[in-house]
């Protein structure tokens, strides 16, 4: 196995890129512990994707995992995971380039929130060096019922929709469309309580949501498309980021 490229090194965790198949299976295991898929997850974008691992030291347990798919603009969309669930042609004018965030996952025994810290700082060093301009990807909530998230869904169709120019459309055939209940105000306590922390994160710097929500019986799971322009990331943020992701 090729030696690991560290991303970073911070406290009690290292992230690193994925050296080989057996990293990869580690990732794929703990995708399968986390999305309860059952002994394993793996899927046909692994192999397109670059794997980060973020590892508690000593002993290099894996804590968390995700995979980056690179796209030189939004031309190439269709090769994205997303695209399975999502009609992404308005966004497919996007010019720049652009990364798929999927698979997100941090160990369910694992609550130091400097996990998640050292993840987004990784993936801020990957997107920094590689020049992208959206981060993307499906943020997903546990189970496919949209009862436990009714707060949540109203908040996000009250303040964090997508950009009306790069919406995406529904494609999936079974969806929880956002506005089917009478309007109401929703309370933002209760759904942050029940918002998965990645998706917490994205909108914090500035990140927007698809209009429905897709319910994927497959993983267990009831996600909404996510999009992030990295330079509508407050500067207060970026600076933070970069800050963990660059040792400053």
């Amino acid at each position: 196995m090729a030696e690991p490229e560290i991303l970073l090194s911070r406290g009690r965790y290292r992230a690193r890129l994925a050296a080989g198949a057996a990293d990869v299976a580690a990732a794929q295991a703990l995708r399968a512990l986390c999305f309860r898929t059952g002994c394993t997850d793996s899927d046909a974008f692994d192999s397109q994707c670059c794997h980060v691992l973020v590892e508690e030291q000593p002993g290099g347990r894996l804590v968390c995992c995700f995979r980056l798919l690179l796209l030189d603009s939004g031309a190439e969309l269709t090769r994205s995971y997303s695209a399975q669930f999502y009609d992404l042609a308005a966004l497919q004018g996007f010019g720049g380039r652009m990364a798929e965030l999927g698979r997100f996952c941090i160990h369910p025994e694992q609550q130091d929130a400097d996990i998640l810290r050292i993840a987004w700082a990784a993936m801020t060093r990957l997107v920094d060096g590689q020049r992208v301009r959206m981060l993307f990807g499906c943020s997903s909530f546990a189970g496919t019922s949209a009862a436990p998230y009714t707060e949540a869904l109203t908040l996000l169709q009250q303040r964090h929709l997508a950009p009306a120019q790069w919406r995406p459309g529904v494609k999936a055939p079974e969806v929880v469309c956002f506005g089917a209940e009478p309007p109401r105000a929703a309370d933002a306590k209760k759904a942050q309580l029940v918002m998965p922390p990645l998706l917490r994160t994205y909108l914090v710097m500035g990140g927007w949501v698809s209009d429905h929500a897709v319910v994927d019986r497959q993983m267990n799971t009831l996600h909404v498309f996510t999009g992030l322009e990295i330079g509508a990331i407050p500067d207060t943020r970026k600076r933070l980021l970069r800050a963990v992701a660059g040792g400053e």
